[in-house]
């Protein structure tokens, strides 16, 4: 943390773009990576990034760059805005790059499909670097807004605490409020469990279904999303904070929202391929649902609603059932396998 060298952002998505733009507004040199040699030139001379932020003008700061070792090599911080999918191999590649001491942040809301592995886990593994040295960042950050300046609020989260509030105070913008934890797994579970109750939410929009109906869904949503986190050892209050009822709120309700858009489309009637084809960007919550409902058998944790999303997404289940399925349930106490 205390070496120089500029701060390496990889991924030109949307909200690796948006945090990227962050810190270059912070007077902080920042490199971000793009995959096409395009993109990067068109930020460097257009300060723009139109397939992922259209018509959001960038900071004449940030620059962009199409090589991986340069945005990595010499990096004081790394930052890492991959789709969960693609996360593994990125970590491989860029590993040997990474110099030693370096924090190494995840932006991305997932869980690895293949290991069960929440962001920073991957991280320690394919990267090889000691757990203190990998962080989170997550909470109600949708990137449209972000990139805006609009005000918001996030956590930055890590095993060692000193280097948590070393990053909260890089990452804190005048736009940005940055607040720091060191639940690691709780900001993760959180983060990546909510995506897939946006996608339930946006069902909940598409049947055409009213306010009631969706915020029961959510609050429910967030009971089983906390279940899953405490008993996997994350602290109950996390999923109260940013990253766990902020974040979920963002998500479910947001016209900004991917995950509750392919939802509403569902509701609709709509088929998955049609929807994701139509998309040029990552809908979170199909990608991890499978991989969130593996985490909760691993653990012996009821999760209804992400459960019946994954029949809907999956098993060709219609929204409508689902809902009807989830209200026939057996009554239940309100917390149970919380309190």
């Amino acid at each position: 943390m205390t070496r120089r060298g500029h701060l390496g952002v990889i991924g030109a998505g949307s909200w690796g773009t948006a945090f990227a733009s962050i810190l270059a507004s912070n007077h902080l040199p920042t490199l971000l990576w793009a995959r096409r040699n395009e993109l990067a030139r068109e930020i460097n001379a257009r300060h723009m990034n139109q397939p992922y932020l259209p018509d959001i003008p960038l900071p004449t700061t940030l620059r962009a760059t199409a090589n991986l070792e340069e945005a990595v090599s010499t990096a004081s911080t790394i930052v890492i805005g991959m789709p969960s999918h693609a996360f593994r191999d990125k970590l491989v590649e860029i590993g040997p790059m990474i110099q030693p001491g370096v924090a190494v942040v995840s932006l991305t809301k997932g869980v690895e499909q293949e290991t069960l592995f929440r962001m920073t886990e991957v991280i320690v593994d394919a990267a090889k670097i000691e757990p203190e040295r990998a962080a989170v960042v997550s909470g109600p950050n949708l990137a449209k807004e972000v990139a805006r300046g609009q005000p918001g609020a996030t956590v930055v989260a890590c095993s060692d605490m000193g280097r948590a509030r070393r990053l909260q105070r890089l990452f804190h913008h005048r736009t940005l409020r940055v607040y720091c934890n060191d639940d690691v797994a709780g900001v993760e579970i959180a983060g990546a469990c909510k995506n897939v109750i946006a996608l339930a939410a946006g069902m909940a929009d598409g049947l055409g279904y009213g306010d009631n109906s969706k915020s029961a869904l959510i609050t429910r949503g967030l009971a089983e999303v906390t279940r899953l986190g405490v008993r996997v050892g994350a602290k109950p209050m996390t999923f109260i904070g940013l990253a766990g009822v902020g974040d979920m709120i963002a998500t479910c309700t947001s016209k900004l929202s991917r995950n509750r858009h392919v939802g509403e489309e569902l509701g609709k009637g709509r088929a998955l391929d049609e929807i994701i084809a139509e998309m040029n960007m990552v809908a979170e919550g199909v990608k991890s649902c499978r991989a969130i409902l593996g985490l909760a058998e691993r653990a012996g944790v009821d999760m209804p609603i992400a459960s019946r999303v994954a029949r809907v997404l999956f098993d060709g289940v219609h929204p409508k059932d689902m809902v009807e399925d989830l209200m026939l349930r057996a009554p239940e106490p309100e917390f149970l396998g919380i309190a």
